[in-house]
């Protein structure tokens, strides 16, 4: 769980990585990431991974960060893998600011690509000025 000078009292992903929000059920966690279900899944299969402590967006990324977004992703793949999934029917990636809903950093993954309606594929098309995948960054 996320440490206490890390968070953000009124982040409700902050608030999600404490564990302090008995309405999400966090599938995965470790002491620097956990990942649980979309609010409004785009797909069946849609899920986001979250450092537990405060990174606003991509912006704060620094190259320090780089072992967190691979594990951001490993672990995602590993979870997608676990429930059937095949993650190379998947589409795994962050919103750019100001196209962001949360302002805590979250990758999201998404499965199966085909079962996608119209507005969902906009929303998460890859590599637009508002959606990149992790390789872009």
């Amino acid at each position: 769980m996320a440490s206490p000078q890390n968070t953000l009292p009124n982040c409700v992903f902050c608030t999600i990585a404490s564990g302090n929000d008995p309405a999400t059920d966090i599938v995965f966690q470790n002491e620097r990431m956990c990942i649980f279900k979309d609010i409004r899944p785009a797909s069946d299969f849609h899920f986001l991974a979250i450092p537990n402590h405060h990174l606003e967006n991509v912006n704060s990324l620094t190259s320090a960060d780089k072992p967190l977004l691979e594990e951001l992703k490993r672990e995602l793949v590993n979870y997608m893998q676990s429930k059937g999934v095949d993650p190379a029917e998947a589409s795994f990636g962050f919103h750019i600011p100001p196209f962001t809903s949360v302002k805590h950093l979250h990758m999201h993954a998404i499965a199966p690509v085909s079962k996608m309606g119209f507005v969902s594929r906009m929303i998460f098309r890859p590599n637009t000025m508002w959606f990149k995948t992790l390789y872009l960054l």
